[in-house]
């Protein structure tokens, strides 16, 4: 996947395929580039998992694999064990393994900052999204904790005009 993000042009591909569905031609025009250029870097894409191709009648139209591209930086993540006792909490778990600052709200302890890194963060346990606060999720069997802190990409640009 890493290689398939390698060329410029291929990341430019990426990035326009993830605000418009594109014909590889409109694509290649978009671009600059001519349509067998275009067509060589799609096939390297689409082997790669991050574009896929939708068939309506004869015509191909290319669309991003955002959900694919994410997974990428799933492989950099930091993987650590530990050792706790029955009954433990989430929130236990990961002040043992970071520098972690909370803040109390009603009866629920919010992660703040992890290692410094300041930001919104959620927990999965077994990759299965918590719905209760970390502090009062008590781990049960040697489960995984995934710990996501929420990057803000912009998903939607809405501009209203007022009549």
């Amino acid at each position: 996947m890493l290689k398939a993000l390698s060329s410029q042009t291929r990341v430019e591909i990426i990035k326009t395929l993830m605000k418009d569905q594109l014909h590889i031609s409109s694509l290649a025009k978009r671009l600059g580039i001519s349509v067998p250029v275009a067509a060589k870097h799609v096939r390297i894409l689409e082997k790669a998992g991050l574009i896929e191709r939708k068939e309506y009648g004869r015509s191909h139209v290319l669309k991003a694999r955002g959900d694919r591209i994410y997974e990428i930086f799933d492989a950099f993540a930091e993987k650590l064990n530990v050792k706790l006792s029955r009954g433990s909490s989430v929130l236990d778990a990961l002040k043992m393994t970071c520098a972690v600052e909370t803040k109390r709200v009603n009866d629920s302890e919010l992660l703040i900052s992890i290692d410094g890194k300041e930001g919104y963060y959620l927990y999965e346990v077994n990759s299965r999204l918590a719905d209760i606060p970390m502090n009062n999720y008590k781990v049960k069997n040697n489960d995984e904790i995934l710990l996501k802190r929420l990057i803000p990409i912009t998903e939607k640009k809405i501009i209203v005009n007022i009549r």
